[in-house]
């Protein structure tokens, strides 16, 4: 009687493969061959838990087992049965207490196996959405509350249904994936754990919206999406999900790959579509919207990889599904990336209305160095600071609005009492003057300003505070873009919460 086919699951994510996963995996083929076993290596996406990486998960006929994190000498121990399981992954508290909707293939199939994303559940929003309309479409996704995941929170129903009433020869879908926030990597991990989520999502956003061309603009900084993802568009190609004949209905919709160079301010739409189109990524100025005039002078939606990724699931369970998870009019899940000074960073998708601190403490574990937490960035170099006092804060994004912040891509950032927040408001400033595009005169000059005003207050000016206040207020109110109209985020919850560190009294900072 032959032996059972052992599964052996070991991550090609980028993060794992910069912990060591391609080693690990060399590691496991070569312990195979010794001991005269059958094994199936199968490399997934990760499953976001990035303190466990390389996370191998093992199935001997009764189910995944997960070990991490391996190293190629601990490979041994994992076929001799003496190295300690974490048990499955699903059981492991940090996984346990997630909702996973978008992410739910992340880290469990082959990411370029179409027929591994249709088992579990691929294309059946796409199959649902081409016996639709676009008017009905369109409302489910306004029914859902879907709201763009990568910044701003607009309702995507709303940006989807300007462009289908546009008339217009010719229209596209956009997808921003230039994920260029601190302590991002949502976008990164469907890329390269599931891409076929977002293409059928492109696809469907094609169908409601009557576009019939898309273009996934993906920073340079990640190669291993890119290539994923260059892989699964042919595969898509290939096999009719993607050309003049989707899946046998007569639909048409195509979509290519577009390499950014760097610039963080590619990242606001309007400098993206300059970029897409060959030119400097400036800001445009607006109006027109981009869903009016946008790339090549046509009516285009431009949506974020996680806003686009999560549509099949809606399409697949149902608006009033996805909907129902969330608070107020923060509907569905966030995958939550934790990051910074913290003992279990990663990806955590979860409903909206989880507290601020429990994402921090509980989930996150506290700080990865075991001092106090001082303070978290939530929404990128552009996002506000929360101290622990704030830390009953709902994650919602009128909840955040209250509290002086913003969610941004949902990444946070974590820092301990050491964190000089000075000098961390000073990076804020310096970031902005560097990555600036030049365009509008509040971020070009302003940042400028910032720095020597933050560097004034630094060499004990008591004017410098005010000074910095008014600085703040005229790039937020003048600047053309978020790059220099969110500056004064951090700078000025910095100001406000730790003016100590400032060498001022709450009442100067204030």
């Amino acid at each position: 009687m032959s032996r059972p086919l052992i599964k052996v699951y070991v991550p090609l994510d980028s993060a794992a493969r910069a912990l060591g996963a391609d080693d690990v995996a060399d590691a496991i083929l070569r312990e195979a061959e010794a001991r005269d076993l059958s094994i199936e290596l199968i490399r997934t996406g990760t499953r976001g838990m990035i303190w466990l990486e390389p996370l191998v998960e093992v199935d001997r006929g009764k189910g995944r087992i997960a070990y991490g994190p391996v190293t190629p000498d601990s490979v041994p121990a994992i076929f001799d049965g003496s190295a300690d399981p974490l048990g499955p992954v699903e059981a492991i508290p940090f996984f346990a207490r997630q909702t996973r909707l978008t992410f739910a293939r992340c880290g469990v199939i082959d990411p370029l196996s179409l027929p591994d994303y249709e088992t579990h559940g691929g294309l059946i929003g796409l199959r649902r959405a081409l016996t639709m309309t676009p008017e009905a479409m369109v409302e489910e996704v306004k029914t859902s509350g879907l709201r763009g995941r990568g910044g701003a929170g607009f309702p995507t129903g709303i940006k989807w249904d300007t462009v289908r009433l546009t008339e217009a020869d010719r229209k596209y879908i956009v997808c921003n994936a230039d994920e260029g926030d601190s302590g991002t990597f949502a976008d990164r991990m469907i890329m390269e754990g599931d891409p076929f989520c977002l293409i059928e999502g492109m696809i469907i956003a094609g169908l409601a919206t009557g576009a019939t061309r898309g273009f996934v603009y993906i920073r340079s900084e990640y190669p291993d999406a890119i290539a994923i993802m260059d892989r699964a568009i042919r595969i898509a190609r290939e096999t009719g999900l993607l050309g003049l004949d989707i899946l046998g209905s007569g639909q048409t919709f195509e979509m290519e790959i577009r390499i950014g160079a760097g610039a963080y301010v590619c990242g606001e739409e309007t400098s993206l579509l300059n970029s897409l189109e060959g030119k400097r990524g400036v800001v445009r100025a607006k109006p027109p919207l981009p869903a009016l005039k946008g790339v090549f002078g046509k009516p285009t939606v431009v949506n974020n990889v996680i806003s686009l990724a999560t549509v099949p699931v809606i399409f697949e369970k149902g608006a009033a599904h996805y909907a129902d998870f969330g608070l107020g009019r923060s509907r569905g899940t966030m995958p939550i990336q934790i990051a910074g000074n913290v003992a279990h960073g990663g990806l955590f998708e979860t409903a909206f209305g989880m507290p601020l601190g429990d994402l921090v403490n509980d989930i996150g574990g506290g700080t990865a160095s075991d001092r106090p937490v001082k303070a978290v960035q939530v929404g990128g170099p552009l996002g506000a600071y929360f101290a622990p006092h704030q830390f009953d804060t709902p994650f919602g994004y009128e909840d955040f609005d209250a509290e002086g912040g913003l969610i941004g891509h949902a990444g946070i950032v974590v820092f301990d009492d050491s964190a000089d927040m000075l000098s961390m408001a000073r990076f804020a400033m310096e970031f902005c003057a560097v990555e600036s595009c030049g365009k509008c005169t509040p971020c070009r000059i302003g940042a400028v300003r910032g720095v020597e005003t933050i560097d004034r207050i630094a060499a004990g000016d008591r004017s410098a505070p005010a000074l910095l206040t008014d600085l703040c207020d005229t790039m937020r109110d003048g600047s053309l873009c978020a790059l220099g109209g969110f500056t004064p985020y951090p700078v000025m919850s910095a100001l406000r919460l730790f003016p100590d560190d400032f060498g001022l009294t709450t009442e100067a900072a204030e």
